[in-house]
């Protein structure tokens, strides 16, 4: 132990160690030290290394260039922290092995803590660097590295990963501190106090080893001040009187002094006395300083006097027809500014400051203030924002508290103006603002049980209203658990080959604790967001067996379940932009979410951006910096419950620009298409663009207006926002579209953005096909931070003459709006649609639909098509594009539907899920509605079709539908698919058994059994185990090994994963994974399956790796034929070596390394499982390491080669005896069980059996064979 303590001190202090104590130290520790050493100072450690039980030094021998390593127990050091998981993202090629801490964390991010204290290196052959013998350098601030040239004898670096240890522990806590002041100085209140504890070491160490003391720095408690009160203060003077004749009054007034608002004072403020009574000589007595009263006695007029004021947007352009008023008389309009955005205000005094009054619609309201002088002249200049709808950019959360407590609801809002006025509702009913006393936040008190329930809140401001999210409050009783401490029943799948005697069931209860949150303890519970929330999840498993006949399958059980911290599963949205005319993606493309740059696309148009845990509605705007293609906002949809949800983004490409003359009147059509009329045109008047300062332009225009035309129905992906706006109760409700335009206005020369004032907008009614739309059209722009549709202007009729295709004296009618182009540069002509509905959609594994086989995750997209047809080449124009994800119990979309026409509006419905297309259920060639998922005869009424119903050669993954709201007096309407608009809760909450529409995955057969049970479409059951298949529930690795088949027929393909070098999983099996190979289309009787094996790797304690031992074995007649020769070596090289006697079977010791398609091994790390299974399977399906493909090529990056040829039937089975020839099968068996009696067969008459023509021939034959082998059976007897 003192050596150990000396070498310690030689790691820290190296430059106070005695050279007489360090060789002494290596005297006694290191024997077979030889080397002699200058002692004129002392030698310096180059590379420390901690590798789990021994501390390694490389001292530089000063005579030879050999590294030499020595050791040192690692129980002289404290007690340590867990490591990080290894890390290998460099190979020896080139130059050498760099693992570099600076790339490590640009890599893994916060996986690797800011300070490490020790570092371990080992190479793929899980051998440590001290015992390689090759030259190695490291530093915890730079990492480690091999350089290849340092090697001796010409050797390479080895393939090293390394690992990293936070700060060891060897502290204490000092005594705690004083109380501090509570946080409140409010009386009757409650607040907080705060002492703290300092972290002390108990012996001097380099600032990297300084441990830290486990628990909290400061502790916090409840404090309260004392009861409020309140009392008058002495009456006052007598103020002046109001009038000196005519009477009048003065007043009086006190003051209550009290601690707090929330007491009052009992009494008026104020006591009011008639004066000045005697007559008055004239009506007016208003004093003026200067000037003289105003005719309505109700200000001072200077006469000569005159105020200039200004108005300019806040991007400088004149606002025309703005009022203008005094402050204090904002009702009466005194001038209106002019087309330069200025006006004169006669008779305003100068020599006094002057409040003025300013607005105009669609802009905020502004107070200004004059500027004073004694020239008679006044100025003021007035800058208007453009006004926009509240906006909820904080959301009430969840929350579950125990009876007697309180809690905290937060909401807030953005908009121009600010909304000022805060409600908050309890079940849909207002809460009384005496009695709760809120404004943003909401406090609850003392809860009750009656308490729970769901709030939310309701801001406004001049500009409209808008309602914040729903939050649930759970209110539970004292003393009663949160979390049920039974688990709740969850039967989990058996492999196909389990059947459980007795029961002949295919399914073993293994239990599960309830997905619900729950009252923990909480730090601080005045939070708008708990800090850690607590849930309810597992306490304790069993390992249990199951009995399958044949052989036993273990499986850890859940026994008990407890409330604990949640597990806060990362949510991310990936996905993929591209242009809608020819998926041209957009590259490096600049993603904005709100005004903040949030990332950039890559080459191929790919981006993935982090959610974090508070965001309600994502808005993303795709900006692309070449300006090929127009600014896109984007509502996305995200699973809360974490994962990766894909969205594929369709951009439209911009219009090419044409040139127009800035000085005349100016015509530009929206959605021309050769033999059609336009929907409509944009009138721009003369000398209506303006530069940035206001200045009006007067060159040459480059003008593209590009419009998103509904009658073709590829663009309705491309649409930008998620077409809702909000009323004026704050609800966010739908939008049907007649077209969306994004205009680009730019100076000739310098390419400016230039803008544009009183433009028109008008719209042909003819392809307004409903005709109750035309009086409700109206003009919208989008706001892009919020991806809400907010209202332009409406819309008025007017008639012209003649038209493209038309005859010159045809009149046509046209809906005009007006509008001005400022900053928004997105429009939409829209109607509010009324007659909604929701359309209950679900997702499968496979076409079996089994109710426990849904899928969760999966995008679902309904496009809401036009009543009548557009044009030609696209019979049905779009109006609505709505995405929903399913959960646990499939999806709601909503939908437009009529009462009336049940072909009113109709519907196209598809189905994704991570980049991968589902088919839905087919309609051909004859309909089924069991397999549709809905009955009849709604079905007829719907007209469900899948989109191959006419033409086979068509895709199978989307469907199109009716859409006939529902007769709730016609019982077979009331079960679903479509719900009326107010019945979501019925939609949502509707079992698996009434009517729905249906996905599935196109899939071979399927299966996956894990001993530790987990959901795979919510990261929240992830359970720390041994045996769990996955065991880091941040990070999640998927391995598949592609094994060709030569044969006929497609077979089932079974991986065995058992636990194979790790002491605790040894022998144990982590799970089974079947799958049936897939056809190769390019070759006959071939193909091929990609099996999931379990990755080798660290366990969830991140302590020790574990080589799986795995088996792949095809179902059948098969025999292995090859195997890869790189994984081959690779397996021999990295020891231990499993045995492959079988030659039916393939066994391995699955690798550490992440090898590639060239072994015919697929490796994918992604923060969801299902992704990364996805994108391996891509991988493993096309054979490279970088490609994916949906189509099986069995010639490339395969890893195993198996032969399964067809067994030849000799001769035919008695139920194929059966088939072929029933009659005569049943006589021969009949005369067999006779004969085998010992009676005596009497020949009867002939019976005659009708069979096909075919048949015949083999009958006889059959029958004849049958006969020859009765009497050989006789022969033999006898």
């Amino acid at each position: 132990m003192v050596v150990a303590d000396l070498l310690l001190k030689f790691v820290t202090h190296p430059s106070s160690f005695p050279v007489s104590c360090f060789f002494l130290v290596l005297t006694h520790v290191f024997p077979l030290c030889k080397t002699s050493y200058s002692t004129s100072s002392p030698p310096t450690p180059l590379l420390y290394l901690s590798i789990k039980s021994s501390i390694v030094f490389f001292l530089f021998d000063f005579f030879s260039p050999v590294v030499t390593h020595y050791s040192l127990p690692l129980d002289a050091l404290p007690g340590v922290t867990e490591w990080t998981s290894w890390f290998n993202i460099d190979h020896p090629g080139g130059n050498g092995d760099y693992e570099r801490l600076e790339a490590i964390r640009f890599y893994y991010r916060e996986r690797v803590c800011s300070r490490p204290t020790a570092m371990e290196a080992r190479t793929t052959d899980w051998v440590a660097a001290a015992d390689t013998g090759e030259v190695v350098h490291s530093s915890l601030e730079k990492g480690f590295w091999c350089i290849n040239k340092e090697q001796p004898q010409g050797r390479i670096c080895s393939n090293y990963h390394v690992r990293f240890q936070c700060p060891p522990v060897q502290s204490y806590w000092t005594d705690w501190s004083e109380w501090g002041p509570c946080s409140t100085t409010v009386c009757d209140d409650v607040g907080i106090q705060v002492r703290q504890r300092k972290c002390v070491n108990i012996q001097p160490m380099p600032l990297l080893l300084v441990p830290a003391c486990q628990g909290h720095h400061s502790e916090r408690r409840q404090c309260s001040n004392p009861p409020c009160t309140a009392k008058w203060s002495p009456w006052g003077r007598w103020g002046t009187c109001s009038v000196t004749c005519g009477g009048g009054r003065r007043i009086r007034r006190r003051t209550c002094v009290r601690d707090s608002v929330t007491v009052h004072c009992a009494g008026r403020p104020v006591e009011i006395q008639k004066c000045g009574k005697s007559p008055c000589p004239a009506k007016c007595h208003l004093v003026c300083t200067e000037g003289r009263p105003s005719e309505d006695c109700s200000r001072c007029m200077c006469q000569g006097h005159m105020l200039h004021g200004e108005v300019h947007t806040v991007t400088n352009v004149p606002v025309a027809g703005a009022w203008v008023a005094l402050a204090n008389q904002p009702k009466v309009i005194r001038a209106r500014t002019d087309a330069k955005g200025r006006f004169r205000l006669p008779g305003v005094c100068s020599s006094s400051s002057t409040l003025i009054s300013i607005r105009k619609e669609k802009f905020a309201p502004i107070t200004v203030s004059t500027s004073s002088n004694t020239t008679g002249l006044s100025w003021v200049h007035a800058v208007l924002k453009s006004a926009e709808k509240p906006y909820i950019v904080k959301h009430p959360e969840d929350k579950v508290r125990y009876e007697g407590g309180r809690v905290l609801f937060c909401c807030k809002a953005t908009g121009s103006p600010t909304p000022d006025k805060y409600y908050w509702y309890h079940n849909g009913t207002l809460l009384d603002r005496k009695v709760y006393k809120y404004e943003e936040d909401l406090v609850l008190r003392d809860l009750k049980l009656e308490q729970s329930g769901q709030y939310y809140c309701k801001t406004s401001s001049p500009a409209g209203s808008i309602k914040s999210s729903p939050a649930s409050l759970t209110v539970i009783v004292k003393g009663t658990p949160a979390c049920n401490s039974t688990p709740e029943m969850h039967f989990v799948r058996l492999p196909p080959d389990c059947v459980q005697p007795g029961t002949d069931s295919m399914y073993f209860n293994a239990g599960r604790c309830p997905h619900n949150k729950c009252a923990g303890s909480l730090d601080f519970d005045m939070r708008c967001r708990d800090g850690d929330g607590f849930c309810c999840g597992v306490q304790s498993m069993e390992s249990r067996t199951i009995d399958c006949g044949s052989y036993s399958l273990p499986i850890r059980a859940v026994t008990q379940c407890s409330c604990q911290k949640c597990l806060q599963p990362t949510v991310l949205v990936r996905g993929r932009v591209v242009s809608a005319d020819n998926n041209e993606p957009l590259r490096f493309g600049h993603i904005y979410i709100g005004k903040d740059r949030a990332g950039t696309t890559g080459y191929q148009g790919s981006f993935t951006l982090k959610i974090t845990p508070d965001t309600q509605r994502l808005v993303v705007n795709f900006v692309d910096p070449t300006e090929k293609f127009i600014d896109t906002p984007k509502v996305f949809i995200f699973d809360r419950k974490g994962g990766s949800i894909y969205h594929d983004v369709k951009v439209m490409r911009k219009q090419a620009p044409i040139d127009i003359n800035a000085g005349e009147t100016n015509s530009i059509s929206l959605g021309e298409m050769i033999g059609e009329d336009p929907i409509g045109q944009l009138v721009i008047p003369p000398n209506s663009f303006h530069k940035d300062n206001g200045e009006i332009y007067e060159g040459t225009v480059k003008a593209s207006v590009t419009f998103i035309d509904p009658r073709n129905i590829t663009t309705a992906a491309a649409a930008p926002g998620d077409l809702n706006f909000v009323d004026n109760e704050g609800d966010m409700l739908p939008l049907r579209t007649y077209g969306m335009f994004s205009v680009d206005f730019r100076d000739e020369t310098n390419k400016d953005v230039l803008g544009a004032g009183a433009v028109q907008v008008l719209l042909d009614t003819q392809h307004v096909k409903m005709e109750e739309h035309i009086p409700k059209m109206k003009l919208w722009s989008l706001n892009p931070d919020t991806g809400v549709w907010e209202e332009e202007s409406d819309f008025s009729y007017t008639t012209t003459t003649g038209g493209h295709g038309r005859s010159k004296r045809e009149e046509r009618t046209f809906l005009i709006g007006n509008m001005e182009i400022r900053e928004r540069r997105l429009f939409n002509l829209d109607v509010p649609e009324n007659r909604r509905c929701y359309v209950k959609v679900r997702a499968y594994m496979s076409d079996k639909f089994l109710s426990s086989e849904q899928l969760e995750g999966v995008v679902i997209s309904l496009i809401n098509l036009e009543p009548k047809p557009g044009y030609s080449s696209n019979p049905r124009a779009w109006g609505r594009f709505d995405s929903v994800i399913t959960g646990s119990n499939g999806a709601c979309l909503p939908a437009f539907c009529d009462a009336q026409r049940p072909d009113a509006y109709t519907a196209y419905v598809t189905a994704m899920m991570g980049g991968e297309e589902l088919e839905a259920a087919p309609s051909s060639p004859k309909m089924n509605p069991n397999i549709i998922g809905v009955s009849q005869p709604y079905l007829d009424k719907i007209d469900y079709q899948r989109s191959d119903h006419e033409d086979p050669a068509l895709k199978k993954t989307a469907f199109r539908i009716n859409l006939p709201k529902p007769n709730q007096n016609n019982l077979d309407e009331t079960n679903g698919p479509i719900y009326p608009y107010q019945n979501l809760i019925a939609c949502e909450n509707a079992p698996v058994d009434a009517n729905h529409f249906r996905f599935f995955r196109v899939e071979k057969d399927k299966y996956e059994y894990n001993v530790v049970p987990f959901e795979e479409n919510d990261l929240t059951t992830w359970t720390g185990d041994y045996l769990s298949w996955w065991p880091n529930p941040q990070e999640f690795r998927a391995c598949f090994i592609k094994v060709r088949i030569q044969g006929q027929k497609e077979v089932m393909v079974r991986s065995k994963n058992l636990g194979g070098t790790h002491k605790e999983t040894t022998g144990k099996l982590y799970g089974i994974r079947d799958i049936r190979s897939t056809r190769d289309m390019r070759e006959a009787n071939t193909s091929a399956a990609c099996v999931e094996f379990k990755c080798s790797g660290m366990l969830f304690d991140q302590a020790e790796v574990d080589r799986s031992l795995i088996s792949v074995l095809p179902q059948g007649n098969c025999r292995k034929i090859g195997t890869n020769n790189l994984l081959q070596e690779y397996l021999i090289k990295h020891p231990p070596v499993a045995q492959n006697n079988e030659s039916n079977a393939f066994t391995m010791l699955a690798p550490v390394d992440p090898l590639g398609h060239n072994y015919g091994i697929y490796t994918v790390t992604d923060q969801n499982p299902r992704l990364a299974k996805e994108i391996a399977i891509g991988r493993c399906f096309d054979g490279t390491s970088d490609g994916f493909s949906r189509e099986m090529k069995s010639d490339s990056g395969v890893a195993l080669t198996f032969s399964c040829p067809e067994r030849k039937i000799s001769r035919e089975s008695l139920f194929q005896r059966l088939q072929t020839n029933p009659g005569q099968t049943l006589s021969q068996m009949a005369r067999d069980m006779r004969e085998s009696e010992g009676l005596q067969v009497q020949r009867s008459s002939t019976r005659v059996v009708a069979y096909p023509s075919e048949q015949r021939t083999e009958s006889r034959r059959v029958s004849s064979t049958t006969r020859r082998r009765v009497s050989m059976r006789t022969q033999q007897r006898q």
